[in-house]
């Protein structure tokens, strides 16, 4: 297929996705229609002026925009190829039949609690708990509720304890075993499959602007600008980021972020980058979801409540925002929308047996006895999934908005941090590169980590990477390193990161041999600038 074929073929299957959704496509065609009548198109040029009114108007930006979101959805040979329904999501077998063992684990774990408390998995609430419920919206933390007994159906070390028990069937062993026939490659990290990562020469390539050290407002907003002495850095960017809004432009957004952004303008900013502007048909359906959390108990709830009491409420940065990161998780477990995710990925949704008649009935449409997508979004929360929403928190005072963002990153980003996939940007090959960067840039660490035999470097970091740094750095470095997550399209900044954080605590860390040490010497993030690290780790010598 050359390249103009290759081209068709993306537009004719991205023009078939728009026509498919509904309002996007007819609120574009209506106003296509009013331009085409519009006494700046003529006749006689209709092709010329056509385009020149089409240009003026910000259709053009808004299918643009449309087309862009759309490729990030999955990539541009992900359109190329015919669409089949029996195409796999996820190409190796064992990765999808462990994926699925997980999440029958899951459930497991999820159904043997609801049994050993005697709770229902999902009933219609009485009138006066939806009366309380509905009175204390704004202050959920509030609920007298008793989950002394809820438990996680599982932490981020059970996750990793199943990634590395992973092994390619075909794995051939090479010269160099160990007694048991293990290869010493593969043994000395916790990750058993070879996937294709990048090495720190990619990275500077991927990264191209933080190798070149190229201003950031990360490093320093009181910083004089580069063209104009006597503008700080901070101005020179809000200035530029006002213009780039004005533009309406998601890519130009994107590239904006490439240099930081403005605490003041990332809400916006981050808003155009993931197409989650609100709009009123937003409002509403939001309002949807938060009368279903009204009417509705779920035992998914008490996870959620308990997983924020956990985390969240815990955290000095954190704890104020605690109502609401409840209100938009609890909105979040109803929402349907976020079941196109396993559309393109390896997992499925979670389904469960309800056996209250009234809300398999009401929230399903379903008869007793049937099986449904439990909880409607069909993702079972794990400890520390409320991290994901908390740094929103920081950038939104509405609620609403917040919820259309944060959704926007999790269905982008965040799901991949907890599935199991041969994805490049999934948790496996985010656990792999920082096991080949750290191996590679710094053996002498690595050798020690090895001699010690008391834990592994994955297992010190997995915590920051599975969480994407939330709860272990400040707010403000926190978005500052997701402002390069969405820049770049990218995760791979996180096990860069973590490679990196090691490698500036290295000389701490040879000189403790013991797990409480090595634990003491990472526990506090707080003092590190990010960007400043990134840069210096990825600067091309």
């Amino acid at each position: 297929m050359d390249d103009k074929d290759y081209s068709d073929a993306i537009a004719e299957r991205l023009s078939a996705e728009i026509r498919s959704q509904e309002s996007l496509h007819k609120g574009l065609y209506r106003d296509l229609l009013k331009i085409a009548a519009s006494p700046s198109v003529h006749e006689e040029d209709f092709h010329t002026t056509f385009l020149k009114a089409l240009s003026r108007s910000g259709i053009e930006t808004r299918l643009q925009n449309a087309v862009f979101h759309l490729l990030r959805t999955k990539g541009p040979e992900e359109w190329v190829r015919p669409a089949d329904r029996n195409k796999k999501k996820e190409p190796l077998s064992y990765i999808v039949k462990i994926q699925t063992c997980w999440e029958k684990r899951i459930l497991k774990s999820l159904n043997a609690m609801a049994n050993e408390l005697g709770l229902c998995l999902a009933k219609i609430r009485s009138q006066e708990e939806q009366d309380e419920i509905s009175n204390k919206w704004s202050e959920l933390s509030t609920l007298d509720l008793n989950l002394s007994l809820i438990r996680p159906v599982y932490a981020p070390k059970d996750f990793l304890e199943v990634l590395a028990q992973i092994t390619s069937p075909n794995a051939v062993d090479l010269p160099g075993k160990t007694d048991n026939g293990a290869n010493h490659s593969h043994t000395w990290g916790m990750i058993k499959v070879s996937f294709a990562t990048l090495s720190l020469k990619e990275l500077r390539e991927k990264f191209i602007e933080i190798s070149k050290i190229e201003p950031h407002l990360g490093v320093n907003p009181l910083l004089a600008s580069t063209s104009e002495p006597n503008t700080t850095m901070e101005s020179e960017r809000y200035s530029l980021g006002t213009k780039v809004l004005k533009c309406n432009h998601a890519p130009l957004s994107q590239e904006f972020l490439k240099s930081g952004s403005p605490h003041s303008l990332r809400g916006k900013i981050w808003s155009q980058v993931l197409g989650s502007e609100v709009g009123e048909k937003g409002i509403e359906y939001y309002e949807s979801l938060k009368a279903s959390v009204i009417r509705n108990d779920i035992l998914v709830d008490k996870l959620i409540i308990k997983d924020i009491q956990l985390t969240a409420s815990n955290d000095d940065n954190y704890f104020v925002f605690e109502d609401t990161i409840l209100q938009v998780l609890l909105c979040f477990s109803r929402d349907t929308e976020v079941l196109t995710k396993f559309q393109y990925r390896s997992t499925t949704p979670a389904k469960a047996t309800l056996r209250s008649i009234g809300m398999s009935k009401n929230m399903n449409g379903n008869p007793h006895g049937n099986t449904v997508i439990y909880p409607p979004n069909g993702v079972i929360p794990f400890h520390g999934f409320a991290m994901y929403v908390a740094p929103f928190s920081y950038i939104y005072d509405n609620p609403v908005q917040l919820y259309y963002t944060f959704r926007a990153f999790y269905l982008q980003f965040a799901c991949k941090l907890h599935e199991i996939s041969s994805d490049s940007q999934g948790i496996l090959s985010l656990c792999s590169t920082f096991e080949t960067l750290l191996q590679s840039q710094e053996p002498d660490l690595w050798t020690h980590f090895v001699n010690l035999d008391v834990t592994q470097p994955l297992r010190c970091v997995f915590r920051w990477i599975i969480r994407g740094f939330s709860g272990h750095l400040p707010p403000e470095q926190l978005l500052y390193l997701w402002d390069v997550v969405l820049a770049y399209d990218s995760m791979e900044i996180f096990p860069l990161l973590a490679a990196v954080i090691l490698s500036y605590r290295k000389d701490n860390l040879m000189m403790v041999s013991t797990l409480q040490g090595i634990e003491a010497v990472l526990a506090d993030l707080s003092s590190l600038p990010i960007i400043p690290l990134l840069q210096l780790a990825l600067e091309k010598r």
